[in-house]
């Protein structure tokens, strides 16, 4: 049986963003040595007990401090960006790391009304997503 973990790197009461993230890490050192599949983590935003909002940043570095275990988002809320830019970030981070990288896609805000509102300046409507997952699958 395959086991994986998601992580929102959660910040307990007192900690700071960069103790959530070392404790994320040394998660992940774990679960790679224990011989877990995958650790996956998740973009959420304005959520003040979640240190993380950009799974892509959050993955370089869990990968860069792993050894075998695949990395994967939780995912990369599309709605919100260009599937040619999500395609360039994870060509790029399979590179760094072959075969180890897993591209997790969502189709929601992955925050409220306001957060959207920042997210999608300039657009005045909301994406195809079925286009935008075929536009990424080209890329």
């Amino acid at each position: 049986m395959k086991i994986s973990i998601l992580d929102y790197a959660a910040r307990d009461e007192g900690m700071t963003s960069s103790q959530a993230f070392a404790a994320t890490t040394e998660l992940a050192q774990l679960a790679d040595e224990l011989g877990y599949h995958r650790f996956w983590v998740a973009e959420h935003h304005n959520v003040p007990v979640w240190a993380k909002s950009t799974p892509e940043i959050l993955m370089a570095h869990l990968a860069s401090h792993t050894t075998r275990i695949r990395i994967g988002s939780g995912g990369v809320m599309l709605p919100n960006y260009s599937s040619y830019k999500v395609a360039e970030v994870f060509k790029t981070l399979e590179a760094l790391y072959p075969n180890r990288i897993d591209a997790g896609i969502g189709n929601s805000p992955g925050g409220d009304r306001v957060v959207a509102q920042a997210l999608n300046e300039g657009k005045t409507e909301q994406p195809d997503y079925q286009k935008q997952i075929q536009d990424l699958l080209v890329f």
